[in-house]
C-alpha cells in the first residue's frame, strides 16, 4: 500500500442488474487517484440463493461480474492503489420480494415469523456447508481477478455475525450456545477461505460489536470474551481484522479507556483497521423530525495521529468524507483543510 488509508466499504446501491457498473469503478478510481492506499468495495453477494437483501447491490459471482470487477481493479491498481472486495451475505435481513430471487425467504440461524408468515428460515447444517463454499469461491476469484485481499463482511447484524450475537442465534445445535460454538460458522468461513486462496493472500475480517438497528449490541460482554473470538479466527486464517466502531476514540467496555481497535490489535497480535467518523466535525445524525443533521468538516486530525504514534491501529478507514471529497486524502496531506467538502445526505443520490 502507498499509504496508510482505506477507503471504507459502503453500499451505494448503484448497480446494473446486479452488476458492478463502469461508473462505480470510476467512483472508487477518483478516491484512488485523490490519494486512498486501499480500496474496499460496498458489500458484494456471494453466489447463494438469498445473500442478497437489497435493491442494485453487486454481486460478486459469474463470468459477467467478474469480469467487470476485474476491470475495476485494474482501474484501481493503475491508479497507484489495491483493491479488496467485501463479500457478503444478508442472512436474515433478507426479505421475499428482493431480487435476483423475489421469492426466496431470508435466512439466518433461526426461524423468525412476521405477523404469522414464515420470512427468515433457520439454516440446515448442508446449506451452511453450501455458503461457506460460496465464501470460498468468491475468495477465490478476488485472488484469480488480481484483488489484492478479500474482506469478509462480519460485522453490522448480516449473517456472520448474527451467528456470532447470541440475541440472533439461539440454536441448539453446535452453532449455538455458547460462544465458542456461535463461533463456528465464522470460524468455517475463514478456514475454507484460507485453504482455497493463496498462502500471501490477506483474508481481511470485518467486525463490530453494534447492529444497524442496535448500537447498544455486544457480541463479546468483556476483553475476555473478545479474546476468545480474535484466538478462534486467527487461527482460523484471519491477517487484518477491520474493527467497525461509529467513532473510534470511544472506549470497548466500561472498565477502562482501550477503544476497540486497540484492544483487538493487542488480543489478536494481528493488525487492525480502524474505522469511526474519521473527518466528521460531529455525528452524522437525525433529528426529532427525522431530518439529517449534517457532519461537517473535521480540521483537527490530532487525535487519530495520537492514535497511529500510539501505534493503536495499522490503517485509517475513510467511510463519509470520502464520499463528500474524492480528494480527501491528499487536501489532508497537503493541510488544506478549508478546501474540503462537507458530507451530507443529498450526496448518496448519486455517485460523484
Amino acid at each position: 500500500m502507498p499509504n496508510r488509508i482505506v477507503m471504507a466499504p459502503m453500499t451505494r446501491n448503484f448497480a446494473d442488474n446486479w452488476l458492478p457498473t463502469e461508473a462505480l469503478g470510476a467512483y472508487y478510481r477518483r478516491r484512488t487517484e485523490g490519494g486512498v492506499g486501499l480500496v474496499i468495495c460496498g458489500g458484494a453477494t456471494i453466489n447463494h440463493k438469498a445473500s442478497n437483501g437489497f435493491d442494485r447491490v453487486p454481486r460478486f459471482y459469474g463470468e459477467e461480474a467478474l469480469t467487470r470487477w476485474e476491470a475495476i481493479v485494474e482501474a484501481i491498481h493503475q491508479a497507484g492503489g489495491c483493491f479488496a472486495p467485501q463479500i457478503w451475505h444478508v442472512g436474515e435481513r433478507r426479505r421475499p420480494g428482493v431480487g435476483p430471487d423475489p421469492s426466496e425467504p431470508g435466512v439466518g440461524p433461526m426461524d423468525i415469523y412476521e405477523n404469522g408468515k414464515h420470512v427468515v428460515r433457520a439454516l440446515e447444517k448442508s446449506e451452511i456447508v453450501e455458503i461457506v463454499s460460496a465464501y470460498s469461491a468468491a475468495a477465490r476469484d478476488a485472488e484469480s481477478i488480481g484483488c489484492d485481499a478479500v474482506e469478509l463482511h462480519g460485522a453490522h447484524g448480516f449473517l456472520i455475525d448474527q451467528f456470532l450475537w447470541h440475541h440472533t442465534n439461539q440454536r441448539i445445535d453446535e452453532y449455538g450456545g455458547g460462544l465458542e460454538n456461535r463461533l463456528k460458522f465464522a470460524v468455517e468461513v475463514v478456514s475454507a477461505i484460507r485453504q482455497t486462496v493463496s498462502k500471501e493472500f490477506p483474508i481481511i475480517f470485518r467486525l463490530s460489536q453494534w447492529k444497524v438497528f442496535d448500537y447498544s449490541a455486544h457480541i463479546a460482554r468483556n476483553s475476555e470474551e473478545l479474546a476468545i473470538i480474535l484466538k478462534a479466527l486467527v487461527a482460523a486464517g484471519v491477517d487484518i481484522f477491520h474493527v467497525s466502531t461509529r467513532r473510534f476514540w470511544e472506549p470497548a467496555f466500561k472498565d477502562g479507556p482501550e477503544t476497540l481497535a486497540a484492544l483487538v490489535r493487542r488480543l489478536s497480535g494481528k493488525p487492525v483497521i480502524a474505522v469511526g467518523s474519521v473527518g466528521l466535525a460531529r455525528p452524522f445524525s437525525k433529528d426529532q423530525s427525522g431530518q439529517f443533521i449534517e457532519a461537517g468538516v473535521e480540521s483537527d486530525l490530532n487525535r487519530l495521529m495520537d492514535s497511529l504514534d500510539k501505534e493503536e491501529f495499522d490503517l485509517c478507514a475513510i467511510g463519509r468524507a470520502l464520499i463528500a471529497d474524492p480528494e480527501w486524502v491528499d487536501k489532508v496531506r497537503q493541510g488544506s483543510y478549508e478546501k474540503l467538502k462537507p458530507f451530507s445526505a443529498e450526496l448518496l443520490k448519486e455517485l460523484h
